[in-house]
């Protein structure tokens, strides 16, 4: 893992929805000493296009070091195995 613990994080609020697993993401990362460049994505349109540009079904999406981690479950098998879980 970098020294640095850089993250970036696109994640969903909507106005009548915030996505849990998106506020939970972001919580294992602060809890693990990342800085996140966060991106908010406040439609349905725009996370309809996130999605189908990155080619992923579900939001959130997490980069570390320019690697797609995945989802926020794949955050969590990654911290883990990285030994910082």
């Amino acid at each position: 893992m970098a020294d640095d613990k850089t993250a970036t994080l696109y994640r969903m609020v909507l106005p009548d929805h915030v996505c849990p697993y998106g506020v939970a993401a972001k919580q294992m990362l602060d809890d693990h000493g990342f800085t996140t460049d966060e991106h908010i994505l406040k439609s349905r349109e725009e996370v309809d296009a996130f999605e189908a540009e990155q080619g992923v079904d579900t939001t959130p999406q997490i980069m570390i070091d320019g690697k797609r981690i995945g989802g926020c479950d794949d955050l969590e098998e990654y911290l883990a195995q990285s030994g910082t879980a």
